[in-house]
């Protein structure tokens, strides 16, 4: 047991000593590429795949389904397009040479249903392209919000899209509520991540932002076996607070439903119409179409009238009472006259006295010189 452990581990060792890093891609490939001769045998089972299509896409589909089956023959992979049912199906044959060839078929006809145009989703029928369809109606509920945030996906012209396209190097459409994706396996996971981002609120720019960041650190040699952690941005969520919708008040639920309101048979019951002969009713509805049609004439004889009533004329004997505030006036300004009246007497007082004190001693003086 011991020398056959031994013989393991020196196996093992010898194996490990091969660095994959010094073996040219193109080697790696050509190891790896399945051609028409590599399987020894046909398919023992038939596998086939079927998918709608929207009705719209029926006569573009009508034009391109002989360069469809051109292009499958060669795989050996047979195809079918069932207008009646709206379907497209594909199958394995016996000539089918690759065994994986029908899953790129299944992903074919998908991409065709989803708007894609043939040219575009030929390829994926080569081994580096994938290929995805990104689901985003269930994401967002309210559906103006929906448009809204897939608009922003798209961009101005289109121009966010591109972007998305040239940093990822795959091919996207948007189509209703799927987004379809072509490219590299490992770009399609950035795809996926900013179309469900951008769903969700965040805005396609950030990821751009990124992408370019690291496309340029890729460049780098000296960067690959480190973070980059550092030179990425980090972008702070900012939360704006918003008006809360007023809430109203919650009406009290009856134990019972109201009563219902009564019918046109149920009010004729009552009443006894129901059980009127046919002349008896028409005989009812005419006496009261003629008890309306006196009451309006009334009614429009005293609205005539009326224009023709002459006003009412004041009389001269009822004259307005006089109210708080003009008795109010009245009182000062009679105070006021009375104080005028008071200080213009008491001047004229002043006045005589002056002239007779003054002539009293004028008289003394000329008394004193005629004695002198």
């Amino acid at each position: 047991m011991g020398k056959n452990a031994q013989k393991d581990g020196a196996v093992k060792e010898k194996v490990n000593a091969i660095d994959l890093a010094e073996i040219p891609e193109e080697d790696i490939k050509k190891a790896l590429q399945f051609s028409q001769g590599d399987m020894p045998g046909p398919l023992l089972e038939e596998s086939s795949f079927a998918t709608l299509f929207p009705k719209y896409r029926e006569s573009y589909l009508r034009e391109i389904w002989p360069l469809m089956n051109k292009s499958l023959e060669k795989h050996g992979i047979a195809c079918q397009l069932d207008l009646v049912e709206g379907s497209m199906t594909v199958r394995t044959t016996r000539k089918t040479w690759d065994p994986y060839v029908i899953l790129k078929a299944r992903d074919l006809i998908k991409l065709l249903s989803r708007s894609v145009p043939f040219p575009q989703a030929v390829k994926i029928l080569d081994d580096e392209v994938s290929c995805e369809v990104i689901k985003i109606g269930n994401i967002v509920s309210n559906k103006e919000r929906f448009v809204k945030r897939r608009q922003r996906l798209l961009g101005p012209n289109g121009n966010t899209l591109k972007a998305i396209e040239l940093l990822t190097e795959c091919y996207i459409m948007i189509q209703g509520s799927t987004v379809s994706a072509m490219g590299p396996y490992s770009s399609l996971k950035d795809v996926r991540r900013i179309v469900e981002d951008c769903m969700n609120n965040v805005h396609p720019i950030y990821h751009i932002k990124e992408l370019m960041i690291r496309k340029e650190l890729a460049k780098d040699p000296k960067l690959a076996n480190e973070s980059w952690d550092r030179f990425l941005p980090r972008f702070k969520k900012r939360n704006i607070k918003q008006k809360k919708p007023k809430i109203g008040k919650k009406r009290k639920r009856e134990l019972f439903p109201p009563e219902p309101m009564p019918s046109k048979v149920d009010l004729q019951l009552q009443s006894g119409e129901y059980f009127l002969k046919p002349d008896e009713k028409r005989a009812r509805d005419e006496e009261r179409k003629r008890q309306s049609e006196a009451e309006h004439r009334v009614k429009k004889q005293a609205e005539r009238e009326q224009a023709f009533v002459a006003p009412k004329e004041k009389s001269s004997s009822s004259k307005a009472k006089p109210g708080k505030a003009e008795k109010e006036d009245k009182d000062r300004m009679e105070a006021l006259k009375n104080k005028f009246k008071a200080q213009a007497q008491v001047r004229e007082g002043k006045r005589t006295a002056d002239d007779v004190s003054a002539y009293v001693v004028d008289a003394g003086r000329s008394k004193k010189t005629k004695s002198a």
